[in-house]
């Protein structure tokens, strides 16, 4: 070996026993990684750990579904439970204009433009975080590909959809006139199905089971309703627009709605295992009845 080769090893030998290098000015060491073989997520996760946010996907602020079998209407009542709201059938709001919920065929539609669309303006509250007012408009937007109802953002229109964040998930019945409030309360109601739901309220459609022809399709077992609760699940004189009953709909309660004892409040019939009280979204008969309704 030659000893300029000797040297030049020396050289790098001391160089690599050297002091750590630390931030020029400030004599405060780097920080060592004593893992550098550890992923991204994995260290995400650990930073994480024993956080007090309720967290998704590991660092994604959202609402947790602490039990994502639950369908749409019994997850409205819960979120309802202690609303100082006056509501009829667990989330209609009682109009402070009229005597009644019902909806009267034309009498609470919302108009429809020249160009054949029915455009409802709206306005959604600041309490809304940028995720949650994307699962709002992302339900909205369902609406825009299988009928012709458009929600737009409200200019200065005199009639429109205040969408807020209440103490609870509820709509007026039909278009009331001037600002309409529809509730969806941040902690319980923002779902795609749930949004659908009170959307579909406030375009004039009430719960499936309510029927007028509902007494051929499902048993109502009153022995299992409290009695104070027993108003829900009167029959009333609704405009089947000439279509089946539809367990599926996203408008139909669940089996245990308002009851006082786990039991069924609400049995199909014949067959008593047909699943109602989805929790996905709007059926193909919710989407036909709206086109039905409105001449889409």
């Amino acid at each position: 070996m030659s000893p300029s080769v000797s040297l030049l090893l020396l050289l790098l030998l001391g160089l690599s026993q050297a002091t750590p290098v630390t931030e020029e000015g400030s004599g405060a060491e780097r920080q060592v990684d004593e893992d550098n073989t550890m992923d991204i997520t994995t260290r995400i996760l650990t930073t994480n750990n024993g956080t007090d946010e309720m967290l998704v996907e590991g660092d994604l602020l959202r609402q947790v579904d602490e039990d994502n079998t639950m369908d749409i209407t019994t997850r409205i009542l819960t979120t309802n439970n202690g609303t100082d709201e006056m509501l009829v059938e667990g989330d209609l709001l009682v109009p402070k204009n009229r005597n009644a919920i019902k909806c009267w065929y034309q009498s609470c539609l919302w108009g429809k433009a020249s160009n054949g669309l029915v455009i409802i303006p709206y306005t959604l509250s600041g309490a809304f975080r940028d995720w949650e007012r994307q699962t709002i408009e992302n339900a909205m937007q369902s609406f825009h590909g299988s009928t012709c109802i458009r929600f737009v953002p409200r200019q200065n229109e005199y009639d429109y959809i205040s969408v807020e964040n209440k103490a609870g998930c509820f709509s007026a019945l039909g278009k009331q006139g001037g600002r309409q409030v529809l509730s969806l309360n941040r902690q319980g109601c923002l779902y795609h199905g749930i949004v659908q739901h009170e959307i579909n309220h406030a375009l004039g459609f009430q719960h499936e089971q309510t029927r007028s022809d509902r007494d051929y399709y499902v048993k109502i077992n009153w022995e299992n309703i409290d009695y104070n609760m027993a108003y829900n699940f009167y029959k009333q004189d609704t405009n089947n627009l000439n279509t089946p009953y539809d367990y599926s709909s996203i408008l139909h309660y669940g089996r245990t709605a308002f009851s006082i004892n786990g039991w069924d409040s609400i049995t199909p019939i014949p067959d008593p295992y047909v699943q109602i009280g989805q929790r996905d979204g709007m059926s193909y008969w919710d989407i036909m009845r709206i086109n039905m309704l409105y001449g889409c």
